[in-house]
């Protein structure tokens, strides 16, 4: 074993630019950190200098773990458990990138501040969540029940919210650039002073919903569908 550790550090080079990975277990991750001198996020990420990739794979293959970069397409985290979450996030832990929480019921649960960045969460159900100022930056959240939900403040830049329901939910100041809206339910919807650049708005429904100070800039969406906000 020691021959291996040897080759990883030897083959381990040490430019500038930091590259993010993601491991399939926590485990994992914090073992890969401790051999290759990264910074472990808590959960499966570790931040660590650019190299030589031969060295992550041979790390890897003497954990027998597998690995990828923060935003591949394939996610490599395990399901997280509902129950998993809440006793994690009581814990002080806040650091959930990439987790897949799939059809998840949190109803009602308190999750400010939480890091769910490039996190799987179609049909999970968050109705009447406290989210606010969570990052939620490219999660899928397509098809989300998001209903009354807190969401002031959250960075949701790039998030896919097609076709969720967001009915009576806050969204006071948060940021929604290149979002993914079309077919949302933003009926009643608190979306003052919103960042909604570039983001896809076709079809949303927007009854009643507050556009106060809301930014628009090159948003795409049907002029018609916003004659019942209020602005």
């Amino acid at each position: 074993m020691k021959n291996i550790i040897s080759i990883v550090w030897n083959n381990w080079l040490k430019p500038h630019k930091e590259s993010y990975l993601l491991f399939d277990s926590s485990v994992a991750a914090s073992d890969i950190a401790l051999m290759l001198n990264g910074k472990w996020d808590g959960c499966n990420g570790v931040i660590m200098a650019s190299g030589d990739e031969v060295a992550v794979n041979t790390a890897a293959k003497l954990l027998e773990t597998t690995w990828c970069y923060q935003g591949a397409s394939k996610a490599v985290l395990g399901r997280v458990t509902t129950d998993e979450i809440l006793r994690r996030y009581a814990m002080g832990e806040r650091n959930f990138v990439n987790a897949n929480l799939r059809c998840a019921v949190l109803a009602s649960v308190k999750l400010s501040e939480i890091n769910l960045s490039y996190a799987q969460l179609s049909w999970a159900d968050l109705s009447q969540a406290n989210l606010s100022y969570a990052d939620l930056t490219a999660a899928d959240l397509s098809l989300a029940n998001l209903s009354g939900a807190d969401l002031s403040k959250a960075y949701l830049m790039r998030t896919n919210l097609s076709g969720a329901d967001l009915q009576q939910a806050s969204l006071h100041g948060a940021n929604l650039s290149r979002a993914n809206l079309s077919e949302v339910n933003l009926t009643g919807v608190d979306l003052t002073e919103a960042n909604l650049a570039l983001a896809d708005l076709r079809g949303a429904n927007f009854y009643e919903c507050n556009l106060s100070g809301v930014n628009l800039t090159g948003a795409l969406f049907i002029e018609s569908d916003l004659a019942f906000a209020r602005q």
